[in-house]
């Protein structure tokens, strides 16, 4: 994952670098978008006074990270991997930002002549046309006369920038010094810790599942290296889920909840668990990366195949971590989201 935030003057180029960006498989998302889009639903005129003046309302009715909060849940609903955030204009929205995993934050600036004559050329239907309005609208931008935690706060924003560009050339220029900050980005993003790495390749393997209501993978490590993995399929040389449709059974579970699995399938842990079986590799002391905590059948199995640490990107309503736990396996979860169907 990368999500790299975007600040800065007015008109100074944030478009130059999300189009840069954009060509590099980013999704871009705007704060200042979230805006305009509530700004047409309250039927608010779209002028960068209005837009402002909206803005420090929505943070002081709800909280200074609003804006923040709307995109963030668009970046974990979507499972977005690759992401620009523009249009931050508040601290509190840093902070926010800051919570998601490989957040950069580049601050974007050009000498103000060349700002206003950008803004003009452009033409956008929330910008100035005057000088002195732009010199006025810019001064609010930065923070002038703003309340401090609600208002507007590019200048703090800018002082808080991990990297930042100066656009003050030619097009041509600002590609390759865009470039060569990317180049700058990436080289800061820190090794992945092995849960990490071996939690990723469980997420490729689970591509290979055949059942669309878990797509669900996992790999069986020991000492760092992989010994086997598996994911989730109908046992060999029987239909599958993805060909013939699901096989559905009702289960009470121990909160009393009535829910609805699919039975065709063989989990990816117990594959992967037949799989060290059929080759003659022993998982004794082995641990076990998969996407959820395992059901109470695969717990059973893990505890007798001798794996004695778990490690789950997400929760389920099994409840079988206890089980785990009592049979002395080790139980990590790197995301408390539960897992639901």
């Amino acid at each position: 994952m990368m999500i790299i935030g975007l600040t800065g003057s007015i008109a100074a180029g944030k478009g130059v670098v999300s189009d840069f960006l954009k060509d590099k498989g980013f999704v871009y998302l705007s704060l200042s978008n979230e805006l305009r889009e509530i700004a047409r639903k309250r039927k608010i005129e779209i002028t960068r006074v209005n837009l402002q003046d909206l803005g420090n309302s929505l943070r002081r009715e709800f909280s200074p990270s609003v804006l923040a909060n709307t995109v963030i849940e668009k970046i974990n609903k979507q499972a977005l991997e690759k992401v620009i955030v523009d249009g931050i204009r508040n601290p509190s929205e840093i902070k926010e930002l800051k919570k998601l995993k490989n957040f950069f934050l580049v601050s974007v600036d050009a000498p103000i002549e060349q700002r206003f004559q950008r803004c003009v050329d452009r033409n956008r239907e929330s910008d100035p046309i005057s000088y002195m309005d732009f010199l006025s609208i810019d001064e609010r931008d930065k923070g002038m006369g703003e309340d401090l935690l609600t208002g507007q706060g590019v200048a703090r924003c800018m002082s808080e920038a991990d990297f930042t560009f100066t656009n003050s050339g030619t097009l041509d220029d600002a590609k390759k010094d865009i470039d060569i900050l990317f180049d700058k980005i990436n080289d800061s993003i820190p090794r992945p810790s092995w849960d990490e790495y071996f939690s990723d390749i469980s997420k490729a393997v689970a591509k290979r599942a055949t059942c669309n209501r878990g797509k669900a993978g996992c790999v069986i490590v020991k000492n760092k290296h992989i010994l086997v993995s598996g994911y989730v399929g109908s046992p060999n040389g029987l239909p599958h889920c993805d060909e013939v449709g699901h096989q559905m059974e009702s289960t009470i579970h121990e909160d009393g909840v009535e829910r609805e699995h699919c039975i065709r399938t063989t989990h990816a842990e117990q594959n992967a668990i037949c799989q060290a079986a059929k080759l003659g590799i022993s998982i004794d002391g082995a641990t076990i990366y998969c996407k959820m905590e395992p059901c109470s059948v695969c717990a059973k199995i893990i505890i007798n195949s001798g794996i004695r640490r778990v490690v789950c990107e997400k929760r389920y309503q099994s409840g079988a971590q206890s089980l785990l736990e009592e049979g002395g396996v080790l139980v990590d979860v790197l995301n408390e989201e539960v897992e639901g169907y």
